[in-house]
C-alpha cells in the first residue's frame, strides 16, 4: 500500500508541554484515515502540522515523499491539499454560491470566470445541494453549513483532504450525510485524514484507524477487537461493552 503522507520522530511541545512524542505514521493513498482520541490529546496539533499551519516541531513530515516545511503556497506543490477546520463562523448572510466560490480564489486571483462558477455548480449538482445555491449561508442549518465547507474545499480539486472533526455539534442525520460524502470522495480517489471523537463512526465509514494516546499514535488495524476494547477504554478512561454491528467492532459506554 502506497504512503502520501508519512510521519518520522515528529515531536512538538508549547513551552514545557508535550504535545506530541516520537509519532510515527503512514497514511495511504486513497484511503480515509481516521485518527482517533479525546480532547487534548494532541490530535489537531498533529493536523495543524500536516496541514502547514504549525511548523515549530521537530523531526519529520512528508507529503508525496517532500518535506512539509519545504512545501510552499502558490509554489510547485507535488499534491494539491485541502483541508477544513473545526471552527469557523460568518455573520454576513453571503449566499452559498458565493461562499463556495471563495475555494476558488487560489485559481482565479480574486476575479471569477466562468469555469469558476461551473466548478461551484458542478459540486452542488454532485451532492445534491443546488437548492441551497442562492440561499444565504447564515439561515443553514449546523449539517447544511458543513456540508457547504466541504465543498468549498473540493471546488479546489485537492489530492489530499483533511477534515478536523467534521461531524462536530451535527445530529445524526447529517453526520451521517457528511461521511456519505466523505467516502463517496474516497471511492473515486481522493486521500482523507480525518481528525474523529466518536470511534463507532470510524470505524463504519473508515479505513486505517489510529488511536492519540499519551502523546502517541497508536496504529490500530492489527488489533483483535478485545485488545482494540482494551485500548479505546485505556484512551477514553471509560469502560466499554463491545458489540458487532454486521461485522465492524463497535463500542458503548458500559454504566455503573
Amino acid at each position: 500500500m502506497t504512503s502520501i503522507i508519512s510521519i518520522e520522530q515528529l515531536s512538538f511541545k508549547y513551552g514545557k508541554d508535550e504535545v506530541l512524542k516520537n509519532v510515527r505514521a503512514e497514511f495511504p493513498k486513497g484511503k480515509l484515515s481516521v485518527i482517533l482520541g479525546r480532547n487534548g490529546s494532541g490530535k489537531s496539533t498533529l493536523f495543524k502540522i500536516i496541514a502547514g499551519l504549525e511548523k515549530e516541531y521537530t523531526g519529520k513530515v512528508f507529503i508525496a515523499d517532500k518535506e512539509r516545511r519545504k512545501i510552499k503556497i502558490g509554489t510547485g506543490s507535488p499534491v494539491r491539499v485541502g483541508f477544513l477546520t473545526q471552527f469557523h463562523q460568518t455573520t454576513f448572510p453571503f449566499k452559498v454560491m458565493d461562499v463556495i466560490l471563495t475555494g476558488r480564489a487560489s485559481f482565479s486571483r480574486f476575479s471569477p470566470k466562468q469555469p469558476d462558477y461551473d466548478a461551484v455548480e458542478e459540486i452542488l449538482h454532485k451532492f445534491n445541494l443546488m437548492h441551497l445555491k442562492d440561499k444565504p449561508y447564515t439561515a443553514l442549518s449546523g449539517g447544511e453549513r458543513q456540508l457547504v465547507l466541504l465543498c468549498r474545499v473540493l471546488v479546489q480539486k485537492p489530492d489530499i483532504l483533511m477534515l478536523d472533526e467534521p461531524t462536530n455539534h451535527l445530529d445524526l442525520h447529517y453526520q451521517v450525510a457528511v461521511l456519505e460524502v466523505i467516502r463517496q470522495l474516497v471511492n473515486e480517489g481522493t486521500t482523507v485524514l480525518c481528525v474523529m471523537h466518536d470511534p463507532n463512526l470510524a470505524f463504519l465509514f473508515g479505513d486505517e484507524f489510529f488511536v492519540m494516546r499519551r502523546n502517541e499514535l497508536v496504529p490500530v488495524q492489527s488489533l483483535k477487537t478485545d485488545e482494540l476494547k482494551q485500548l479505546l477504554e485505556d484512551t477514553y478512561q471509560v469502560p466499554l461493552l463491545a458489540l458487532d454491528n454486521q461485522g465492524t467492532p463497535m463500542f458503548a459506554p458500559q454504566l455503573k
